[in-house]
């Protein structure tokens, strides 16, 4: 689970802006004006719990037809109960990233069998 913002009134994820204080963000929605505190502090947003792990997961596209080409890594927040499956493929597979689940191409393809 990436930890995502969006707007709690409109549901925009793309126009926000924020001001750090000392223990929360200040996030202002630039499509109808919103205010609300975010915490610095990573939670679960399925069980609320803190224990949060911090893992490299791959993001990919297709290069060419079905070929897969990781063109980058982003830092996602998993909650050490509620993800428990894909923070133990992450380390089973070390030290490459942690694959996603939904891959850009046609069909079902394992992650694990992409050098998930």
């Amino acid at each position: 689970m990436a930890l995502e913002v969006a707007c709690p009134s409109c549901g925009e994820e793309e126009d926000l802006s924020g001001e750090r204080g000392d223990d929360a963000i200040q996030v202002t929605c630039g499509s109808c004006g919103q205010r609300w505190s975010r915490s610095l502090t990573p939670t679960c947003h399925t069980c609320g719990g803190g224990e949060m792990v911090t893992v490299p997961t791959a993001i990919v596209e297709r290069s060419r037809g079905t070929q897969l080409s990781v063109v980058g890594i982003r830092m996602v927040e998993k909650c050490a109960r509620c993800d428990r499956d894909d923070i133990e493929r992450w380390r089973r597979h070390l030290p490459r990233p942690l694959m996603p689940t939904d891959l850009p191409t046609v069909g079902q393809i394992d992650p694990d069998a992409v050098g998930g």
